[in-house]
């Protein structure tokens, strides 16, 4: 089963992520990073990691106040029962982790079946090279570049070997699909990031921490661009 028609795309992809936005207003913060490829949602259970944010009915009401593409990334257990409604749902790319299911494909099949893209994300320590037989199933990897489950932490470099790894893969044809990094992305390490092969970028104080968040995210579109053709 080969994936989506995912071609690299012509500019580098950010998607903002909201874990850094303020969740009083959450519509005013989708609408300030206008401009933006993709809105990462982090949903935490609690339970596959020490937090917990947001679930089904938030992204619901995204939904219905923004028509930014929803990312989101589920960092929960069980993603066989709580994943396809996110799809459902319409959230544009639902991703969730490798260490959470023993059948990740069976995961990605339910979760395109019911209309979304699926990603599979994997922890910085967590190898690539047992699931790479698989990531034909799938239309995104996330790279974890932090310990899922806390937003602002520092960048993890020794990650970006997975990207380079797939990204390999990818321009040789044997994959299609589009490499994600989320975790310390920001003007310092987005062209470290670009030049190893990321396509999108998930940063959320970087973006929402700055007084115009929509020129950051023009900003670091511009950065991994120039890091890309380098």
């Amino acid at each position: 089963m080969s994936s989506l028609n995912f071609t690299r795309p012509a500019e580098p992809m950010i998607a903002p992520s909201i874990l850094s936005a303020d969740f009083a207003h959450l519509a005013d913060e989708v609408a300030a990073v206008a401009g933006a490829d993709w809105l990462h949602v982090d949903v935490m259970d609690a339970h596959f990691v020490p937090n917990l944010t947001l679930g089904l009915p938030v992204v619901q009401s995204l939904l219905r106040a923004t028509d930014i593409p929803l990312d989101c990334h589920l960092m929960i257990e069980d993603p066989g029962r709580w994943a396809p409604p996110y799809a459902e749902a319409g959230a544009h790319n639902v991703t969730f982790h490798a260490e959470a299911t023993d059948d990740p494909v069976a995961v990605a099949r339910d979760i395109r079946a019911a209309g979304a893209k699926a990603g599979l994300s994997v922890k910085p320590n967590t190898p690539i090279e047992p699931y790479l037989e698989i990531l034909r199933e799938f239309d995104t990897l996330l790279v974890m570049s932090v310990e899922p489950g806390f937003g602002g932490q520092s960048f993890i470099a020794h990650v970006l070997d997975k990207a380079r790894t797939v990204r390999r893969l990818v321009d040789a044809g044997e994959l299609r699909l589009l490499v994600e990094i989320d975790g310390g992305i920001n003007a310092d390490t987005i062209e470290q990031a670009a030049a190893a092969g990321v396509d999108c970028f998930v940063a959320g104080s970087a973006v929402y921490n700055t007084a115009d968040p929509a020129a950051t995210v023009r900003s670091l579109r511009a950065q991994a661009a120039a890091a890309q053709r380098r």
